[in-house]
């Protein structure tokens, strides 16, 4: 496993000399991705996965994929398990999960172009994931906070402040509203189009109308300032007039948390988790939610439902036996009752 930081490329491993090598159907697989549109992410990520795997593969002196068995699998699962980074800490399973899963998918296309007998990581069982809930969700006082802190007299104020009624009003990732296009915005309709979201998928969301107002205002006052004549579709620019990059959104959205000083931290995603919570806790459908989310299963939206507190609390405080303290109920003194019992 490399260390942090350090970059695995295509050229760093296996011996692309070899046509039955590692690196030779490296690249047939991932131009076969190519050829079913699948997206670039997806075929970075296996990329590096398969390095990795390549990378420990020729330090124990294997260099072909028809020698991996599943006891190899098994063990390079186990080697998953035990590596430590370099401050010590291990792989997350959800990291164990992705190498493991890519190497599955990797097999498997060669298995069923026959370029290897069997697929060696078939029967791999991969890590159980955590379902774990988010790890800060706004209230609507906090969230008010924050849509306070752009500086309206500035620039960028108006945009930023522009991007995180976005981000609340609609729920879509930091993806979707980078890629977001001019005419994507209907404001007759309320509407907003996220084109080729996750999954390669187009779907149109509601966007409310104080969202739109302010992205109005951005077009109008704000926009016309970043435009350097570069990038003439793409919604919400920098100051240097080009579409965000998804470091620099979600810094953005850092700093103004940060600074927002509520005691909660996070970024883009904190604001998509706080409009499905509360527009959940406000009495909406699961898959209305869902279907805003983009979520291709409903057990992901599901989440959200044990997000979602207040309505259970209500619940509990109407049914539980254990509400409130008979003491408190009561008026009489427990001594003075005592001394009327002795008597």
């Amino acid at each position: 496993m490399p260390k942090k930081g350090t970059t695995l490329t295509k050229k760093s491993y296996g011996d692309l000399s070899d046509p039955n090598g590692f690196a030779a159907f490296r690249e047939r697989y991932l131009e076969w991705m190519g050829v079913r549109n699948y997206s670039a992410k997806s075929a970075e990520s296996r990329e590096l996965y398969i390095n990795y795997f390549i990378k420990w593969c020729e330090e124990r002196g294997l260099t072909q994929p028809c020698e991996i068995t599943k006891q190899i699998m098994e063990r390079y699962q186990r080697y998953l398990y035990h590596y430590r980074k370099e401050n010590g800490e291990p792989l997350s399973f959800q990291s164990q999960y992705s190498r493991l899963g890519a190497l599955r998918a990797y097999f498997k296309y060669l298995s069923k172009q026959n370029y290897i007998l069997y697929n060696p990581a078939a029967d791999i069982e991969l890590p159980k994931l955590e379902k774990r809930l988010p790890k800060h969700v706004l209230t609507v006082e906090e969230m008010d906070i924050i849509l306070d802190v752009p500086n309206l007299k500035s620039t960028t104020g108006i945009r930023d402040r522009a991007i995180i009624e976005v981000f609340y009003s609609t729920g879509i990732r930091r993806m979707e509203l980078i890629n977001l296009r001019l005419y994507d915005l209907d404001r007759e309709r309320g509407t907003l189009m996220v084109r080729l979201g996750k999954g390669k998928k187009d779907r149109m969301v509601p966007i409310g109308q104080r969202a739109i107002d302010w992205c109005d205002k951005y077009l109008t006052e704000t926009r016309p300032q970043l435009y350097t004549g570069a990038d003439s579709e793409t919604l919400f620019l920098t100051h240097l007039g080009e579409a965000f990059s998804p470091a620099r959104m979600s810094q953005l959205a850092r700093t103004i948390i940060n600074k927002a000083d509520i005691g909660k931290t996070g970024s883009c995603h904190l604001f998509r988790h706080t409009m499905a919570t509360v527009m959940l806790e406000n009495g909406a459908d699961i898959r209305y939610i869902q279907e805003m989310l983009g979520h291709a299963k409903i057990d992901t939206t599901q989440i959200y439902t044990q997000v979602s507190i207040r309505r259970l609390k209500e619940v509990h405080d109407l049914t539980h036996p254990a509400k409130s303290s008979k003491d408190d109920e009561s008026d009489e003194d427990p001594e003075e009752e005592g001394e009327l019992e002795k008597e």
